[in-house]
């Protein structure tokens, strides 16, 4: 190497050196160094020394970047001037802060860092003027209406854990909910739908079960209809009336005026329901031996009947019999039509039947009402095509209309053994087209059509909607009122089937419990009932008159009270069958209940209430109507507080750096949001902390963290305020 080379390398090096050694002493500010240590170390350049006593530590960097900086590599330069001034204070120090203030912590002052000056600026004026303004518009108010938690829709039974998370909650925190309402409970614990309705309804929400594979199998048939595909089908119409006044009679004279004579053999098929042929249309009657089947079908939660035909004899008038039928119709809310039979009798006064009939709210249409009338003869035919055509035009009044195109469902009319065929099941097709071996759920049985024959007992391949079918191939005998489903697969056929059978078990353990008195005040709460229906019974008619002036004076607009059936004599069972399927309370005045009564009403799970003094009885149904009336509702105002800071943080969300000024801010209670004096939200906080705990609440005077549930847009100078709801039992 040539002695030139060697004096260029030697050039760079010092030109090197010359760089790095302003660099060093920009890194100086960097760990900021005290003045002491910074005079010891940067005693190499004269010049420089005095600069830096007179400007001080900060300044010196300055007069060292400036003429260093035209030789220092662009990204270099900016690092050293820019991280010294505001990265310090932003984040990253914040905790250290915290950490060093908070042992010493008695008044809330210390924790005030320089990062939180939006927090800690001394008490505003302005803010505080207005506070006993907005104070007097936010204190405790009646609300007009209560707005009930929102629903949260649950699969139940569900875990601790997959609560927490639809509660957006820790587990931590809802298993120390749990043990505060007497459950102990672990994180994969499973809990029922009662503990988990009252766990909810502290974070205020309601529960909806969840529909399991059952209720989504069997929705496919509740799905809407395309009107294109509906189409009329027959009426289905059951008699009623009192036991003497000609229903068989009149069943009789229908059938062999209208359906063949002459059957297989010579044998009347008796399935329990047939159809009518009519120029016009078809209708298809249910022979049910009496009101009280019609009503236990009903029960069951079988709308089976279109329309009743209400018969009552000419020459005999309203009887006992007649009025429960007129009740049980009522209840069902079924359309009544009246056939006046034995018209042809020497005693018949229609215009006596008619009078009668209006202080049953039966007014005939030729005397201004909405009944329709029509007198007939068993005996004689006569009349007979009438009210069949009557039948027919209200049918199309109803428009009832079905789709045969689809998979059938429909309702169980009764089941029998027959010798050499085993289970037969009579079934009254509601919708679609029912068709050989399909499989089929009928309550807890299963079963697929091995055969079918109509009410002629002809054998059949399909019956479409309003048709009555016998069907073999059912694995047991179904009970009159079961609905049944065709499900295509088999294999889910047997599974929802299974699924049944375990919930027959678990009711077997509980009886189903209809209303009484005493849980009328929690179905109230729970919105479930505005409606009191009632069987009154009495020993005497004067007695009952009495009763039901009590009753009628307890009504109010909010509350319906509806006597569904009344009547003098002891309690029977068709008054518990009546209760059993319209869910209502049976009271009766100075007289009791057969054994029959009372043995059916264990069984279904009716109260039956008895009495001797009258005025315990009003005073007993004044009560409960009492616990119906909606509550008035108040807000009960918690506290509030201010926004300070908001920060929007990629994994929390929004947080609203809060002060609260009055009161209390409470984790589980309801909150609204002011903005300019006008309420912006309503709803509850999804998180409430102190530093970086969780917190159930925070005193005035305190700073905390605030999320709000379904809310992002929270703004600096909103106020935060907390409520609860308070009910107020109303009395009449």
């Amino acid at each position: 190497m040539t002695k030139d080379k060697k004096e260029k390398i030697s050039v760079k090096k010092d030109k090197k050196e010359k760089i790095k050694k302003p660099l060093k002493k920009l890194a100086k500010p960097k760990v900021l160094l005290s003045a002491q240590k910074a005079k010891k170390k940067v005693s190499v350049k004269a010049n420089s020394a005095p600069a830096a006593k007179k400007k001080g530590i900060v300044q010196k960097p300055k007069a060292i970047v400036s003429p260093v900086v035209a030789q220092v590599s662009k990204q270099e330069a900016p690092a050293a001037v820019i991280k010294p001034i505001p990265v310090a204070p932003v984040v990253k120090e914040a905790p250290v802060v915290a950490k060093k203030e908070a042992p010493p912590v008695k008044k809330e002052a210390p924790v005030v860092s320089k990062k939180e000056i939006p927090f800690s600026k001394p008490k505003p004026a302005a803010v505080i003027k207005e506070e006993p303004q907005k104070t007097e518009k936010l204190e405790p108010k009646e609300i007009k209406e209560e707005k009930p938690g929102k629903e949260l829709e649950l699969d139940l039974p569900i875990t601790v854990k997959d609560l927490a998370i639809r509660l957006q909650e820790k587990p931590s925190v809802i298993i120390k909910d749990l043990m505060a309402i007497g459950v102990m409970a672990g994180i994969n614990q499973s809990l029922d739908e009662a503990t988990a309705g009252k766990l909810c309804q502290k974070y205020h929400y309601v529960i909806k079960k969840a529909p399991g594979k059952e209720e989504l199998a069997l929705m496919a048939h509740e799905k809407p209809e395309d009107p294109a595909d509906l189409k009329f089908r027959a009426p289905i119409v059951t008699i009623m009336g009192h036991v003497d006044h000609g229903k068989t009679s009149l069943l009789d004279s229908i059938r062999k005026s209208k359906v063949v004579e002459s059957e297989h053999g010579g044998i009347t098929q008796h399935i329990g329901a047939y159809r009518v042929v009519l120029p016009h249309g078809e209708i298809t009657f249910l022979d049910t031996p009496g009101h009280e089947a019609f009503t236990a079908m009903r029960a069951r939660g079988a709308s089976v009947t279109d329309i009743v035909i209400l018969v009552v004899a000419a020459d005999d008038g309203i009887m006992p019999q007649t009025e429960e039928a007129i009740d049980h119709a009522r209840a069902a809310e079924v359309p009544i039509i009246v056939a006046i039979n034995k018209i042809d009798k020497p005693g018949a006064d229609l215009d006596k039947i008619k009078k009668q009939l209006a202080k049953y709210d039966l007014a005939p249409e030729d005397w201004g009402g909405k009944t329709i009338t029509c007198p007939v003869s068993a005996k004689t035919g006569e009349g007979i095509d009438n009210l069949l055509e009557m039948m027919l035009l209200e049918a199309q009044m109803l428009e009832l209309k079905a789709n045969p195109n689809r998979i059938a469902s429909g309702v169980v009319i009764e089941g029998k053994i027959s010798k050499g065929r085993g289970p037969v099941a009579t079934l009254l097709i509601k919708n679609g087209s029912l068709r050989l071996n399909e499989n089929i759920i009928v309550g807890s049985l299963y079963g697929k059509i091995k055969a079918m024959f109509n009410d002629h007992g002809e054998s059949v391949t399909s019956a479409g909607p309003g048709f009555p079918v016998e069907v073999l191939g059912i694995q047991g005998v179904p009970a009159a009122g079961e609905q049944f489903f065709v499900i295509r697969d088999e294999k889910e056929a047997k599974q929802l089937v299974e699924a049944r059978k375990e919930k027959e078990k678990e009711q077997q353990i509980k009886v189903v419990k209809r209303i009484s008195l005493e849980d009328l005040h929690a179905q109230i709460q729970e919105g479930k009932l505005k409606e009191l229906k009632l069987i009154v019974k009495a020993d005497v008619q004067g007695s009952l008159e009495a009763i039901k002036d009590i009753l009628e004076k307890l009504n109010v607009s909010e509350i319906k009270i509806s006597i569904i059936h009344a009547g003098v004599g002891n309690i029977n069972s068709s008054d518990v069958i009546l209760a059993a399927a319209s869910n209502a309370l049976i009271v009766g005045f100075n007289l009791s209940a057969d054994d029959l009564a009372k043995d059916l009403a264990n069984k279904e799970g009716v109260e039956i209430k008895i009495y001797n003094i009258i005025y315990e009885l009003g005073n007993e149904i004044k009560a409960a109507v009492e616990g119906m009336l909606a509550p008035k509702i108040k807000k009960v105002f918690l506290g509030r507080a201010e926004v300070r800071k908001v920060f929007r943080l990629s994994r929390a969300g929004t947080v609203a750096g809060s002060f609260v000024t009055k009161g209390k801010i409470n984790r589980a209670s309801l909150i609204n949001i002011v903005r300019n004096g006008e309420i912006v939200f309503e709803g509850k906080l999804s998180s409430l902390k102190r530093f970086k705990d969780d917190v159930r609440d925070v005193a005035e005077g305190f700073e905390c963290g605030i999320s709000v549930s379904g809310f992002d847009q929270i703004m600096e100078g909103d106020l935060i305020e907390s409520y609860d709801i308070e009910r107020i039992a109303r009395k009449l």
